[in-house]
């Protein structure tokens, strides 16, 4: 059986994006239906509608989303039909050599269905990220699809499925920041945000948020900054020496993805202090650093994927820290959208005032 929903495709580079009726089949062994509830407008989507990833036009977009499974097929006994769940793009194979070796938040070998989404006429559809959640539904690989609390809202708990897992992580997970530890983060945009979240969540006494846009300082500071800087008229690596007793920072957290900016967090650590970078660069970007200073300093330079994290372990810990109100995911839900409002969406990205608008179906 053939499903026709109605769903958000991007056809060609730059072009706007178009409301249109897809063909999704049926679940094959391994996979499952999603009837998509709610699902955040993610920087990702734009750079693939900017042919930013790849070419592989026509994409379906949408990625950090929640819903319920409707179906599932042969092979899949994680989930069920009813299910309430996030969707996930690292869906880990668990036979792969990291995985073997007790670490599948470095899978390298996460996996998709198998079978294509398609236009009306039949051509197949490129679905963002693996997931492709701009949809009425959408069919993705059973390991994408993780069960958390019915009670969580749709449109707060879909954002876990990247960028706010990603910065919640690189705080948790990969920077491993812990109580006491003084903690910077660099660029608070949605990612940054989540960063600032989980530096609280793990009892970071100092967190410095650094912005050039006041508006999105602000945000961090209600999300749990303790400081923040503009380095628009204000060198970030003073100050956050300063704050920081003459030492600089614990943990710094570079979530734009500049050399310039990873400069800044590099210099702007402690003596043995981390480097964590969770914004994305862009291919033809290159870093150059005095080896003598990265020997000098010692420490960890770090990458973070996805937060490095596992969803099956840190997706329900997270939703039941939400609905104990000890994570405040709504903060992050600027606001709630139809299908059709996405390339409205993609303008208000570049004002400053919006974490995460959410399409919520």
């Amino acid at each position: 059986m053939t499903h026709q929903v109605r769903a958000v495709v991007a056809r060609g580079k730059g072009a706007p994006v178009s409301l249109e009726t897809i063909n999704v089949p049926d679940p094959g062994p391994g996979e499952a239906l999603v009837k998509i509830e709610a699902c955040g407008v993610c920087h990702t989507d734009l750079h693939y509608r900017e042919g930013g990833i790849n070419d592989e036009f026509p994409f379906l977009l949408g990625h950090e989303a929640a819903g319920v499974v409707e179906s599932v097929g042969e092979d899949v006994t994680d989930v069920a039909p009813g299910d309430f769940v996030i969707l996930n793009w690292r869906a880990v194979c668990g036979n792969c050599r990291a995985c073997q070796r007790g670490r599948p938040w470095y899978c390298f070998s996460t996996h998709n269905a198998k079978q294509k989404m398609t236009l009306a006429d039949g051509t197949e559809l490129s679905p963002a990220l693996g997931i492709g959640a701009f949809a009425e539904k959408t069919l993705v690989a059973a390991g994408q699809c993780t069960k958390v609390d019915r009670a969580a809202s749709a449109a707060a708990a879909g954002l876990l499925g990247c960028g706010v897992m990603a910065g919640i992580g690189a705080a948790i997970n990969t920077g491993n920041v812990g109580r006491g530890d003084s903690v910077a983060v660099i660029g608070c945009g949605g990612v940054g945000a989540a960063a600032v979240v989980g530096s609280n969540l793990a009892g970071a006494a100092k967190i410095i948020a650094v912005d050039i846009d006041d508006l999105k300082l602000n945000t961090a500071e209600k999300l749990g900054a303790t400081h923040t800087v503009n380095a628009k008229g204000t060198d970030p690596v003073e100050a956050i020496r300063e704050l920081t007793g003459g030492f600089g920072a614990d943990v710094v957290i570079e979530a734009v993805g500049r050399p310039e900016t990873y400069k800044q967090a590099f210099y702007a650590r402690d003596l043995a202090g981390t480097v964590v970078l969770v914004g994305v660069p862009t291919p033809e970007m290159k870093l150059e650093l005095p080896l003598l200073d990265v020997f000098g300093r010692g420490g960890a330079l770090k990458s973070s994927w996805y937060g490095d994290c596992l969803p099956s372990r840190d997706f329900p810990m997270l939703i039941d820290l939400y609905l104990q109100g000890r994570l405040d995911l709504d903060a992050f839900v600027t606001e709630t959208i139809a299908l059709d409002d996405i390339e409205k969406a993609f303008e208000r990205m570049h004002g400053g005032d919006v974490l995460r608008s959410v399409v919520v179906l």
